[in-house]
């Protein structure tokens, strides 16, 4: 009996352990099933938007979710990061179809290859958003991602917007650019930190919790 209650005992922790493991945080393979509640997940919320206000605050909150850095609420010249994952991607589909279902008045569904396309994805961009001193302040940055020792760099970085004027004091002029990491480049559970070294010499540092995104 003693035995028995020690098995039932080492199989509650057992049990106990897989609930508080935690997940993975941003999701290098979605299955179909998980790519299908991507979509839902960002077509509901849109689909109750009745107002031009609804719509706005539904998209505000999509672009959060997988931001890191400031918040651009609180402080509109902090640096941040969007992270465009699958997720997102997916997400962003289904707003998009229940944005064409109103306007057609019939329901709207992505074409599977389109699904496909993102669940199949090598890579995730990066939308940098910054502030600095001229309008041209951002062209040809350079990004990397650490985490700890490791360094990875971009596969890929666009060019920088033009910056456009900023209201208030701080830094003149905000803008943005995007980059391209491989998904098979880092670790997608780590503690992670971008960094961006702007052509002044100045770098900007946007520590990034991956374990907050999918």
């Amino acid at each position: 009996m003693v035995a028995q209650g020690n098995g039932a005992r080492g199989l509650l922790a057992a049990l106990l352990w897989v609930g508080f493991t935690p997940a993975l945080a941003i999701d290098v393979k979605l299955s179909s099933e998980e790519a299908q509640k991507a979509l839902e997940a960002g077509r509901t919320p849109m689909e109750k938007a009745n107002s031009p206000e609804e719509v706005r605050k539904v998209l505000q909150h999509a672009s959060m979710v997988t931001r890191v850095g400031a918040d651009p609420e609180k402080d509109a010249c902090g640096a941040s990061a969007i992270l465009r994952t699958k997720r997102y991607r997916l997400e962003a589909f289904g707003r998009q179809e229940a944005s064409e279902s109103k306007k057609r008045k019939t329901d709207i569904r992505m074409p599977d290859e389109f699904i496909r396309k993102v669940v199949d994805m090598p890579n995730m961009e990066v939308e940098v958003q910054l502030c600095g001193d001229d309008e041209y302040f951002a062209e040809g940055a350079l990004i990397e991602l650490q985490q700890g020792s490791k360094k990875v760099k971009a596969i890929d970085v666009g060019k920088a917007e033009r910056g456009r004027k900023n209201e208030g004091s701080g830094p003149a002029y905000r803008s943005r650019f995007t980059a391209v990491f491989a998904y098979e480049s880092f670790d997608p559970n780590a503690a992670s930190v971008f960094v961006i070294n702007l052509q002044d010499g100045k770098e900007v540092r946007i520590p990034a919790d991956f374990s907050k995104v999918k």
